[in-house]
């Protein structure tokens, strides 16, 4: 019978890290592209009604937001429970919508600003005037693409 002697000894060879960086830079990438950044904190805190009809906004680049609903928890002891609306990152007045409306559209290029849309993210306990007053001047600053924010129950 051969006997099997156990070669010890030996070690493995070197690992290449040749092509590591590039698996790395690949990833990076990768999360750089799928992900999105927000593009504005919310100061208003709303329950949105629920959606008997949706509708998806195809380029939400060409979207900008009007919020509306009370302040949140943090913010309620400097400016109260009363309704309050948001543009971009700050409160502001009806009054503010058509230079809102105006620096939103020089935002974008020549073709999209037809295609603009404002979407209204309104608590569903808003009073109707209120937002009769921003429809209003949407269509003063004629921004009348408009999009109501919902709930889907479908």
């Amino acid at each position: 019978m051969a006997v099997m002697k156990k070669k010890g000894g030996k070690q493995l060879g070197a690992i290449s890290t040749a092509s590591l960086p590039d698996v790395i830079f690949m990833i990076l990438f990768f999360f750089m592209i799928s992900t999105t950044m927000r593009e504005q904190d919310l100061l208003v805190q709303f329950q949105l009604p629920d959606a008997t009809e949706v509708q998806k906004l195809e380029k939400k680049q060409l979207v900008s937001y009007i919020q509306i609903g009370e302040p949140t928890n943090a913010l309620k002891p400097y400016f109260g429970t009363a309704t309050r609306i948001q543009l971009n990152d700050s409160y502001r007045t009806i009054d503010d919508i058509r230079d809102f409306i105006a620096s939103e559209r020089n935002k974008l290029s020549e073709v999209d600003r037809a295609a603009m849309t404002v979407s209204i993210k309104a608590d569903k306990n808003t009073f109707m005037g209120l937002i009769t007053d921003i429809k209003q001047e949407l269509r003063k600053a004629n921004a009348l693409k408009i999009s109501y924010a919902a709930n889907r129950t479908l």
